[in-house]
C-alpha cells in the first residue's frame, strides 16, 4: 500500500482519495519492475471545443453514446483511458489507479524509452489546444502533480511532459494554450 499526505491529499492502493472515482475498463498491468517515471498532461473536449455534459467520462468507460454527436459516431469504438481529468472547475476523476497501465499515450517515447503508458500516468485536462486552461484547473492539476512527485520517487519536474512532446507530429496537446511556465513556476 503506498500512502502519502499533502494538504489533506492521500493516494492510497494507486487512488487519489479525494478524487471521484470513476473505474475505467481501459487498463491492464504495467510490465514487471516498471517504476512510475513519467507525468503525461493531455487535452480533451467532447465534442471538440465543448465542455461539460459528462461524455469523456463516458468515452473512457465505453458507454458514450455515438447517436449524441456526429463526432462522437468517429470515437465510440476506441478504447483508451487516462488516469485522471481535470475538468474546467477544477473538479478530479481518477479512471484508472496509478500503479495500473492506462491507455492514454499511444505510439510514444520519452528520453528514447518507448510506449510511454508502461511507465507513465496520464492527466487529461478539459480543454482544447488553443482555449486557454482556467485558473481552477491549474490549483488542482498543481495539487494533484505535488501529490504524485511526493508518491512515486521517479517522478520529477524534469520527467513532466506534454502529450505533444512524446507523439510529434500525431499530437499536440495540451496545446500553446497550456502555461507550461506558470505550471513548473507552481511546482517550485
Amino acid at each position: 500500500m503506498t500512502d502519502a499526505y499533502e494538504n489533506g491529499a492521500m493516494i492510497i492502493d494507486g487512488w487519489l482519495q479525494w478524487s471521484t472515482q470513476c473505474p475505467s475498463p481501459n487498463f491492464n498491468f504495467r510490465p514487471e519492475n516498471t517504476d512510475i517515471s513519467l507525468l503525461v498532461i493531455h487535452n480533451i473536449s467532447l465534442p471538440p471545443g465543448e465542455f461539460g455534459g459528462g461524455y469523456v467520462q463516458k468515452f473512457f468507460q465505453n458507454t458514450l453514446d455515438a447517436s449524441l454527436h456526429p463526432y462522437f459516431s468517429t470515437i465510440a469504438e476506441l478504447k483508451v483511458s487516462a488516469h485522471l481529468f481535470i475538468e474546467r472547475d477544477g473538479k478530479v476523476t481518477q479512471f484508472v489507479p496509478f500503479d495500473a497501465r492506462a491507455w492514454h499515450a499511444g505510439s510514444s517515447s520519452f528520453a528514447g524509452i518507448a510506449d510511454c503508458n508502461n511507465y507513465s500516468i496520464g492527466i487529461e485536462l478539459e480543454g482544447a489546444d488553443d482555449i486557454p486552461y482556467s485558473d481552477a484547473q491549474y490549483r488542482a492539476l498543481e495539487k494533484v502533480s505535488r501529490q504524485l512527485l511526493l508518491t512515486y520517487p521517479k517522478l520529477t519536474p524534469e520527467r513532466i511532459t506534454g502529450h505533444s512532446d512524446i507523439a510529434p507530429g500525431r499530437k499536440t496537446d495540451p496545446g500553446p494554450a497550456f502555461d507550461w511556465q506558470r505550471y513548473r513556476n507552481s511546482l517550485g
